[in-house]
């Protein structure tokens, strides 16, 4: 990532409910959308079937720094703590409303995604919230900047540069998010069908898109619409497979040849000449459809 990162803790004094709604506006997104918060309304879930959100993990690329055993052990309710930059973004681990409640105690900044269906999950000790309270995000929305750096504003008793990452349950009992991926497998990307028809579409650029937000600094949303910061990020990723010209987003034929190198590891077989057809598509699609981009 760049940055040096000290392996953050989390006190167990963090709020859990909707806390400190009613505080001046701290940093963007803290303004009420109408009507969001109003009794029974977005927050509130009445009458929804506790079913299991799907869910992935987004910060599979970054090193765990502070395990669920960790935070118990040291007194905490739990939670995962990843070792990344200040300012790093922080996609959505599932769809759900979002609510932003500023200073939360020792776990400082903290976005709530709220899920249709009772779970919540909450990213703590962030530097910058994006998105109003009751914005609507699907997986893979950025929806703040990580933070933690000490004593910086929203960084409540964080030790060091990190995200506190948990989850919590219809019954308000904070759970291991990590251990409700492994439990509920329908959670993440899907694999993209490009490995056997040969045409790229929504979910290849999805998992394209994903890959580089794990690996080469692409900070865009993960929608499947490839613009140029997803090419400039895949440029940078080629890098390490022959490619030598400026990272401008426009891909021409040296960035297909690019890769071609890359999907010449994972089956692909044609010449190395920059036009992507069936077989380059599959090879690429290949190498996106390991779990680790999932």
């Amino acid at each position: 990532m760049g940055h040096e990162y000290l392996p953050g803790c989390c006190g167990g004094g963090g709020e859990q409910s909707p806390a400190g709604l009613s505080r001046r506006t701290l940093l963007r997104g803290t303004a009420l959308t109408t009507g969001a918060l109003a009794v029974g309304g977005v927050f509130g879930l009445p009458g929804i079937a506790h079913a299991a959100p799907s869910i992935y993990n987004p910060f599979a690329g970054y090193p765990i720094t502070g395990s669920w055993q960790e935070h118990l052990n040291s007194g905490s309710l739990g939670g995962i703590d990843f070792g990344m930059g200040v300012g790093t973004s922080l996609p959505a681990c599932g769809a759900g409303t979002i609510q932003n409640i500023p200073n939360n105690g020792t776990g400082g900044h903290t976005v709530t995604i709220h899920h249709a269906d009772g779970y919540r999950s909450q990213y703590m000790h962030l530097s910058q919230f994006l998105l109003a309270n009751g914005a609507g995000v699907g997986a893979g929305a950025i929806v703040g900047r990580s933070g933690g750096a000490v004593g910086a504003p929203g960084s409540g008793s964080s030790t060091g540069p990190h995200l506190h990452w948990h989850m919590i349950n219809p019954s308000g009992v904070r759970i291991n998010p990590l251990t409700y991926v492994g439990q509920n497998p329908g959670g993440g990307l899907p694999k993209t069908t490009t490995e056997q028809d040969g045409i790229p579409g929504t979910i290849f650029y999805k998992r394209m898109q994903n890959w580089l937000r794990i690996t080469s600094g692409y900070t865009g949303p993960i929608d499947g619409a490839p613009g140029a910061n997803t090419y400039a990020a895949l440029q940078r990723a080629l890098r390490g497979y022959g490619y030598t010209g400026p990272i401008d987003g426009a891909m021409g034929p040296n960035s297909w040849m690019a890769v071609q190198r890359l999907a010449s590891g994972y089956g692909y077989t044609g010449p190395i000449d920059g036009a992507m057809g069936p077989n380059s598509w599959r090879g690429f699609a290949r190498f996106l459809n390991q779990d680790r981009w999932n």
